[in-house]
């Protein structure tokens, strides 16, 4: 069992940064890929990055790549998101998550931090 703390969102102008943290617990996740979603009002979940157990591989979607790196410290057990040059539309929840099987769908999912954008 793996819990998942994600932390770090709050509201920002337009054009502002935020870095989210997701902190796991329960059993090591360094070996792992994790990555981080988000939801906003109305929208389905989406992908927004995942990264590899060593850092070395990163995916990014479109609409963030630029702006937002993924990052993890394995010794912390914790993953991180750095959002730059923020725009309203990234007003969501954000999730962290981790995958336990190479290849598999999402194993464990955090309780999400509300980013809000103003423009």
């Amino acid at each position: 069992q793996v819990q998942l703390v994600a932390s770090g969102g709050g509201l920002v102008q337009a054009g502002g940064s935020l870095r989210l943290s997701c902190a796991a617990s329960g059993r090591t996740v360094s070996a792992y890929r994790m990555g981080w979603f988000r939801q906003a009002p109305g929208k389905e979940r989406e992908f927004v990055a995942d990264i590899s157990w060593s850092g070395s591989n990163t995916n990014y979607a479109d609409s963030m790549k630029g702006r937002f790196t993924i990052s993890r410290d394995n010794a912390k057990n914790t993953v991180y998101l750095q959002m730059n040059s923020l725009k309203p539309e990234d007003t969501a929840i954000y999730y962290c998550a981790v995958r336990l099987v190479v290849g598999g769908s999402w194993t464990y999912w955090g309780q999400g931090t509300q980013v809000t954008v103003s423009s």
